[in-house]
């Protein structure tokens, strides 16, 4: 990763329950075991959030836990890919009652919200950052996915951008050639992302 120019990492572990069980707790013990054996290495900051599934379970646990979270009061948040929950812009409007700021991760992949561009629009106007995953500018899941991307940078939806590497085989996509229109737009997010830093 390191020789493609990534220096700063957030792991943002799912945190999906039935599928991905983990707990802040566990997830903090596995960062400050990670952060002792990469000591040596070129990464100059490493540090650890979660990816929340907004399911059945997040509204008891947005109410019971503290959230792990990118930066300061920023959460992380995914969908389900088969369809949202029904109460999306109740749950979304609860995040932020707690204090928290979501972030909706990957939004150019849920499928639902293609023929439905307005869903969108609606988010951003409920309070609702937007992430983009990298490999999606590369093709990695399709072209109709890139093109949803292209429409979400010429709306201005994007704050930010987060990688999406889950195994060896995701950062070798990032020797793909973009296949994005606005490079710009994509730009400007990248270095939005220098946010967290500060």
């Amino acid at each position: 990763m390191s020789e493609i120019g990534f220096k700063n990492i957030i792991t943002t572990p799912h945190i999906i329950t039935n599928v991905w069980d983990n707990t802040e707790s566990s997830i903090t013990d596995k960062y400050n075991e990670t952060l002792n054996k990469i000591k040596d290495t070129p990464i100059s900051s490493f540090k650890t959030a979660a990816e929340y599934m907004i399911d059945s379970h997040f509204l008891n646990r947005l109410a019971t836990e503290k959230l792990l979270t990118l930066k300061d009061n920023y959460v992380l948040v995914e969908l389900s890919y088969l369809n949202p929950p029904i109460n999306l812009y109740e749950i979304l409007f609860e995040i932020q009652l707690a204090g928290y700021k979501p972030i909706m991760a990957h939004p150019e992949r849920y499928l639902f919200f293609h023929f439905n561009f307005k869903e969108y629009e609606k988010m951003k106007n409920a309070g609702c950052y937007f992430q983009l995953n990298l490999l999606a500018t590369v093709d990695y899941y399709g072209k109709n996915i890139a093109k949803v991307a292209d429409k979400l940078f010429a709306n201005d939806f994007y704050d930010f951008v987060g990688s999406d590497v889950h195994h060896q085989n995701h950062i070798n996509s990032f020797n793909n050639k973009v296949t994005l229109k606005n490079i710009g737009k994509l730009n400007q997010a990248i270095e939005k992302n220098l946010f967290f830093l500060k």
